[in-house]
């Protein structure tokens, strides 16, 4: 897709950034690094930006410092694409995404995981216009409980509540937004397109095990 069909797919008046997080040690994938295992000869993490980037117009990746020169090669012909490196490696997503909204412009980003290769463009173009006005849009599923990543949050909010989060010890993403102001969509309005959005490859034997469906 040209820049400019791209661009065309974003409100001129409220822009989207995307935020990737890649900086966890994927200890379930053994010594392989997750982001960039290859499914179908791509890394994951190439599947996923490349999904993400047609509907965002900055693109954030937050990552340990040694992964950036592998990632940067997964990514090559991404621009722009900035790095936000975890000063503190391993802390977790919740502190992986803090760092990678203090490197934001953009007043609501698109948070997606690394492991998401099969993320719908589309549902997150959904949540970014629900997400205006208010802290975020989110998706919850059957069960009543939410799907944390995959979700659009305004920037300064989400980024302020991880900070809270991680000064008071709450190490999950959901507990870091229990606090904000979220619209929600409701996990049976939505396809089988947009349900592969949560569809993590964390471990090789789901690598293995994976289609990938048109």
């Amino acid at each position: 897709m040209l820049r400019a069909e791209r661009l065309a797919t974003v409100s001129s008046s409220s822009p989207l950034a995307g935020l990737v997080v890649a900086g966890g040690y994927s200890r379930r994938f053994g010594t392989t690094d997750k982001a960039v295992a290859r499914l179908a000869g791509t890394p994951m993490i190439r599947l996923a930006v490349d999904r993400l980037w047609s509907v965002v117009d900055e693109l954030v990746v937050n990552c340990r410092a040694e992964q950036v020169p592998t990632i940067r090669a997964a990514l090559e012909g991404v621009e722009p694409c900035r790095f936000a490196v975890d000063p503190v490696p391993d802390r977790g997503p919740v502190a992986g995404i803090r760092t990678g909204l203090e490197s934001v412009d953009h007043a609501y980003t698109a948070v997606v995981a690394c492991d998401t290769p099969f993320l719908d463009p589309s549902l997150l173009e959904r949540l970014a216009g629900l997400a205006g006005g208010v802290d975020g849009a989110i998706v919850r599923c059957a069960a009543g409980h939410v799907q944390p990543m995959g979700a659009v949050y305004r920037t300064e909010a989400m980024r302020r509540a991880c900070i809270d989060a991680l000064i008071h010890g709450e190490p999950s993403v959901v507990s870091a937004i229990g606090s904000l102001d979220l619209e929600t969509v409701d996990e049976d309005e939505l396809d089988r397109t947009a349900l592969r959005t949560f569809e993590s490859i964390d471990t090789p034997r789901a690598l293995e095990a994976v289609t990938i469906e048109p």
